[in-house]
């Protein structure tokens, strides 16, 4: 049984992987757009303070948990044979939460000026903290189609429907770059921000209308407080709400204490965040968010240790990310340099914004890991520990990453916020473990304790390698960096295969039969 359903989300996995990778790298490219438009400079600075409301917004109403939350509540129905009273329950929590957040959204905008000002106390420049309230009360709206989106996307994966939600954030990204390309020239950084509000309208909520009423979706104008799968909802949902979860509070946390460094260093430390959440959603996320209805099922049906089975799986597979790492991190000037250096986007740009990105690097297998162990949780209906964990964990290490800021800068904040996700992932695993009663465990510590020296030894010969021949390029420009890139790229593809060969792990040889069909494997 639990061969079947590893099957059906390694197709699932796929889909999600190709649409991640797809977002990733459009996400990159509206970071090339946004970087090219305006550097390391103060406009990038209040685009992204913009979003710490809307962020907060959309974490309060639990948007970004609905398919963690209600894709069990929906499964549930669908396993009964119930779908319309599923979706009696679903118009239900649409409507009331719905009411709810356009509350929100209405008293944000009013007071978006004092709002931004306690979650940016830095930013002391009238100038920014004017177009960071400008653009927030632009992006503000953009939660509500977000929020719907999450729901129609949840009955979407209940279903095993997994690639009209695949299209969300291609669609998102796209009418971002194309709001700051055509409106940039006239009104600046704005045009980006109306380019959230429109890539959520189209790709979060108007695409994901077409594919969940395809599947029978029906929507009932009725609102209940006291219906028991609402207060089921807000039992399961006000956790997540009221916790600190690791993208969240990360962002809003490089935005704080961003503010009280120089100018330029939150966009500085967004581009390398984004370059490690390129790793981190192609293994964390879309390996999650493929895995969870399977996660949940199994957990509806009380079989917990096909359910540690499938987590301790997914978990080797995220240990890859590794020494994939060490390839980032021996890369990191040539990286940004390719991506970034162009327009307003300068040489001293890319030599502050490639100082940053090891130290996020160094957190990237973590923040993978918590993002499946968590959803083991969410799988079965326990949403207030990781809550109650993450924010403790958040709270106790604020001074860690104060410390680091303050000796070290932005890259210090980039090194505090790693080593607190990699507190958090490995304490939470121990305490799943606990209560599963998980005995496949020390496979999995053993399998990160191999991947670590391996990880190391690989960084080792390409770092050696690069030495070697960087006297031959460059790399200060676009060619010299790409050449560069390429070789090392082709020598990490080689030397990662036959570690893999050699010592026998079939982790990585799997991930290399998936991706270029090899059929070679070592002999017991």
């Amino acid at each position: 049984m639990t061969d079947h359903i590893l099957k059906k989300v390694g197709f699932a996995s796929f889909i999600m992987m190709a649409s991640v990778f797809a977002s990733r790298v459009i996400g990159v490219f509206r970071e090339m757009a946004i970087a090219g438009f305006g550097g390391i400079n103060t406009g990038v600075d209040a685009y992204q303070i913009a979003f710490i409301l809307p962020e907060i917004l959309n974490h309060i109403v639990a948007s970004g948990f609905l398919s963690i939350t209600f894709i069990p509540i929906f499964a549930h129905y669908l396993a009964l044979n119930k779908k319309q009273t599923g979706y009696k329950v679903f118009s239900i929590i649409i409507n009331t939460f719905g009411l709810l957040l356009l509350f929100f959204i209405i008293v944000t905008l009013i007071f978006a000026p004092e709002l931004v000002g306690l979650f940016a106390p830095g930013i002391k420049d009238p100038e920014i903290f004017a177009l960071a309230v400008k653009m927030t009360r632009i992006i503000i709206p953009a939660q509500f189609f977000f929020f719907c989106g999450g729901l129609f996307m949840a009955v979407q994966f209940a279903n095993e429907k997994f690639f009209i939600p695949a299209l969300a954030p291609l669609i998102y990204n796209l009418f971002i770059i194309a709001g700051g390309l055509i409106l940039g020239p006239f009104i600046g950084m704005e045009g980006f921000a109306w380019g959230v509000l429109a890539g959520a309208f189209i790709g979060n909520f108007a695409i994901q209308i077409i594919g969940a009423r395809k599947l029978g979706l029906k929507y009932y104008p009725i609102i209940s407080f006291i219906h028991p799968d609402l207060i089921k909802y807000i039992k399961l949902t006000l956790p997540l709400m009221i916790g600190l979860t690791m993208t969240f509070s990360t962002e809003i946390l490089l935005k704080f204490f961003g503010s009280y460094l120089d100018q330029g260093s939150i966009a500085a430390m967004n581009y390398a965040l984004r370059i490690m959440f390129i790793l981190v959603g192609l293994f964390g996320q879309a390996i999650g968010v493929a895995s969870y209805p399977f996660m949940a099922k199994l957990a509806q049906q009380g079989k917990i240790m096909e359910l540690n089975r499938l987590l301790n799986k997914t978990l080797k597979f995220i240990f890859l990310v590794l020494p994939i790492s060490t390839l980032f991190m021996v890369l990191s000037q040539e990286i940004i340099t390719i991506l970034f250096q162009r327009g307003q986007f300068d040489a001293q740009a890319t030599m502050v914004t490639a100082g940053i990105l090891p130290f996020f690097m160094i957190g990237a297998f973590a923040f993978s890991a918590q993002n499946i162990v968590s959803r083991g949780f969410y799988a079965t209906q326990n949403t207030i520990f990781p809550a109650i964990f993450t924010t403790a964990c958040v709270i106790i290490t604020l001074p860690l990453i104060l410390l680091f800021m303050k000796t070290m800068g932005a890259k210090g904040v980039a090194l505090g916020l790693s080593l607190s996700v990699m507190i958090q992932a490995f304490i939470l695993f121990e305490c799943w473990n606990k209560k599963s009663d998980n005995s496949g465990k020390n496979s999995v510590y053993r399998f990160s304790i191999k991947m670590i020296p391996i990880s190391l030894f690989i960084g080792f010969i390409l770092f050696i390698s690069k030495y070697g021949i960087q006297i031959l390029f460059d790399t200060s420009g676009f060619s010299g960096s790409l050449s560069m890139s390429v070789i090392i790229g082709i020598e990490f593809i080689l030397i990662f295969y036959m570690t893999g060969y050699i010592f026998k792990i079939k982790e990585i040889l799997i991930l290399y039969q998936k991706i270029f069909n090899l059929k070679i494997m070592p002999k017991n």
